[in-house]
């Protein structure tokens, strides 16, 4: 959000259906974040409801979540299967980039986002 001035929340996939569905139209990119997991069908499921409302899907998974469940979505990523306890690590810095690079091509100023502070100040 602060990069880009875009606005953009970040919803575990069981929060969908609690508000931000209604949100869904097809000028709404949604980034699905659904490693191969215990969570994994639920997560494609709650993608199917954001593809029938013509939500534009942007799907990063692995190989196997690829080849599962991107049917009908925008684009995938693949990424590296296994990584433990550091999966979320792992899956964080493609949308990091994502937000930098869409910073840069709107032209915004990356080093300086207008109206934040330091979190950390001299009085």
């Amino acid at each position: 959000k602060e990069l880009s001035y875009i606005h953009a929340e970040g919803y575990a996939a069981g929060e969908l259906k609690h508000g931000p569905i209604a949100l869904i139209d097809r000028d709404v990119p949604v980034i699905v974040v659904a490693p191969h997991d215990a969570l994994f069908d639920k997560t494609i499921s709650n993608m199917h409801e954001v593809m029938a409302r013509h939500g534009q899907i942007l799907l990063l998974s692995d190989e196997q979540g690829i080849a599962e469940g991107s049917e009908g979505t925008r684009a995938t990523l693949k990424m590296p299967s296994g990584g433990g306890a550091f999966r979320p690590i792992l899956y964080t810095v493609p949308i990091q980039y994502l937000a930098y690079h869409t910073a840069v091509a709107k032209g915004t100023d990356v080093d300086q986002p207008r109206n934040l502070a330091k979190s950390v100040t001299v009085e």
